[in-house]
């Protein structure tokens, strides 16, 4: 029996120096010539010694027990990942074998059941976002924007693409990661100061026949509604450029769909439709288009398909139009999104079945009632604006501090504040000092149907302790 060399990479010497004669290169520092020797490491990892089983265990029970676990208090975060009810019937039915452990469904023969499941999504997202193409599925909302600009660069054969100011962080970032190498430019569109509103006379100024397409979330970033998606979207179209529009899905059961003012393009986050909140995931990227062949043939991911077999006509799902994937037409393909989250796809898709299309209304009416309590009752407290926006908005807004008294204090920021309320085992909000400086000492504040007129009421008492701790 050869000597094992490492427990976790069993090749031994003979068959190391088959594999480098193979390839034609005479020992391991050669594999490695074309790196410049400045960068190539010349000590030892400092890798400490293995342990064992249960000292593993206590390591790691040790570092987890240091995170803050939303169920010790109240979390009234969002920015892109949010608390909701996830009925237990979800979790059952997700949690089945069948689906914990199936693999992308290549062969469709022997996975009519995942297939199925997954059209069972598709047919669902269309619905809800009123569109007829959904892909099956997106990493997450940023990876679908990427994606998004991709594709209408490609429909268009133009290298310009709008965005508003007011967008998430992540999301830019993961934006211009996809379209630097593509040569795409991404510019941003200016908004009203007061409302929040994307600028429609900038927009105005900046569109021309060189923008392939143009980005805008409804609800935004800062949770304001967007109430001129209409004249947005005629201005889009008549310069021959695509509609993308971003949205909260949960929005939808009391929100106009943007299938229904014209977008050509929908993307968003699949999270909250039956999926937990564990350290910012499990993400699903949502990504839609119009019924046009044009759009469709550059539509990014897997799309699957219902067909019926040669004989006796039965039903039959299948992967269609998969060719557009690197894994089948390599360097020509349209993307290089070849898996997908097809798990939380899944998920979706049973939450959406369970909870019906009166079940979103209501959810979405919930979730308005307890936002516009808790802004009231936020708007109350001396040197507390909330919102910000003179805006509709659904289930996210932004607290500003605006106390002339406590903002002579030298130590006060809406980190301090937030921190003072940390202490009351409640996360108030997500500070925006940073994000976004121009909107000063303010926060980003989230309220959904988890939340209670009593757990907003703590908020709101904890936000008053803690201005009068600098007032």
């Amino acid at each position: 029996m050869p000597e094992i060399r490492h427990s976790f990479l069993p090749i031994v010497g003979k068959q190391e120096s088959e594999m480098l004669a193979a390839i034609g290169i005479k020992d391991i520092d050669e594999l490695f010539q074309d790196i410049p020797s400045k960068f190539q490491l010349k000590t030892r990892l400092k890798i400490p010694e293995g342990l064992s089983e249960f000292e593993v265990s206590r390591r790691v029970k040790g570092i987890l027990a240091r995170n803050w676990e939303s169920e010790k208090g109240e979390s009234f975060l969002g920015g892109g990942v949010w608390s909701h009810i996830i009925p237990e019937a979800v979790k059952s039915i997700v949690n089945r074998t069948e689906f914990l452990t199936a693999y992308t469904p290549y062969q469709a023969e022997v996975s009519q059941g995942m297939l199925q499941a997954l059209f069972e999504y598709q047919s669902l997202m269309a619905e809800l976002v009123e569109l007829p193409i959904v892909n099956a599925s997106m990493y997450d909302w940023a990876s679908a924007l990427g994606e998004a600009a991709l594709m209408t660069s490609r429909v268009t054969s133009r290298f310009k693409f709008l965005i508003p100011d007011i967008i998430a962080p992540n999301r830019e970032a993961v934006l211009r990661t996809y379209t630097q190498p593509a040569g795409i430019i991404v510019n941003t569109i200016g908004h009203d100061d007061i409302t929040g509103q994307l600028d429609l006379e900038h927009l105005k100024s900046l569109i021309n026949d060189d923008i392939s397409g143009v980005y805008f979330e409804n609800p935004a970033y800062l949770g304001q509604l967007q109430y001129e998606v209409d004249a947005i979207a005629d201005v889009v179209h008549d310069a021959g450029a695509l509609l993308v529009v971003g949205v909260d899905p949960t929005s939808l059961g009391v929100l106009r769909p943007p299938g229904a003012y014209d977008a050509d393009i929908v993307i968003g986050e699949g999270q909250p439709l039956g999926s937990s909140i564990n350290i910012g995931g499990p993400l699903l990227g949502i990504f839609a288009s119009r019924d046009d062949r044009s759009l469709m043939r550059q539509l990014p991911g897997r799309i699957i398909g219902l067909t019926t077999t040669k004989e006796d006509e039965q039903r039959g799902y299948v992967m269609t139009i998969q060719a557009r994937e690197q894994h089948i037409r390599r360097e020509k393909a349209t993307s290089n999104i070849c898996s997908n989250q097809a798990l939380s796809a899944i998920t979706a898709a049973v939450y959406l079945s369970l909870m019906g299309p009166r079940g979103i209304v209501e959810l979405g009416e919930m979730i308005l009632q307890l936002r516009s309590y808790a802004e009231q009752k936020l708007n109350q407290l001396e040197g507390i604006k909330a919102p910000l926006f003179e805006a509709p908005h659904f289930k996210e807004f932004v607290i500003k501090i605006e106390d002339e008294k406590a903002a002579s204090h030298s130590e006060l920021s809406i980190q301090s504040i937030l921190d003072y309320i940390r202490k009351d085992q409640i996360l108030a909000g997500i500070p925006l000092d940073q994000s976004f400086p121009d909107l000063g000492e303010s926060a980003l504040t989230c309220i959904t149907e988890t939340h209670t007129q009593e757990s907003i009421d703590q908020l709101v008492g904890s936000f008053q302790k803690a201005m009068e701790e600098y007032r």
